[in-house]
């Protein structure tokens, strides 16, 4: 069983920052591609940026240029720093195990003045 915990979550004005983190508990975390998603109230689940095991990284194209994904496998740790906010950033965000059953709970970011 592996267990995803997202953090970094939060309140952020405009043009602001946020760090995300997702911590995995479990063995299979080093083989997977992990990947980070998002869920805007009303609006179907959406992927935002994957890394695969070797670090190699790609996003959804509106996401390039303003977020970044990371991980460190020593630590079973995927972050997502995401840069220049805007409002309709604002959604739940989940971290995911590609090709797996596996997501974590989400975190919520909420951007507003």
């Amino acid at each position: 069983q592996v267990q995803l915990v997202e953090s970094g979550g939060g309140l952020v004005q405009p043009g602001g920052s946020l760090r995300l983190s997702c911590a995995a508990a479990g063995s299979i975390f080093s083989p997977y591609a992990m990947g980070w998603y998002r869920q805007a109230p009303g609006k179907q689940r959406e992927m935002v940026a994957t890394v695969t095991t070797a670090g190699s990284t790609s996003y959804a194209g509106s996401f390039k240029g303003r977020f970044t994904i990371s991980r460190d496998s020593a630590k079973n740790t995927v972050y997502l720093q995401m840069n220049s906010l805007k409002t309709e950033d604002t959604a739940v965000y989940y971290c995911h195990l590609l090709g797996s059953a596996f997501w974590g709970q989400g975190t919520q970011v909420t951007v507003s003045s």
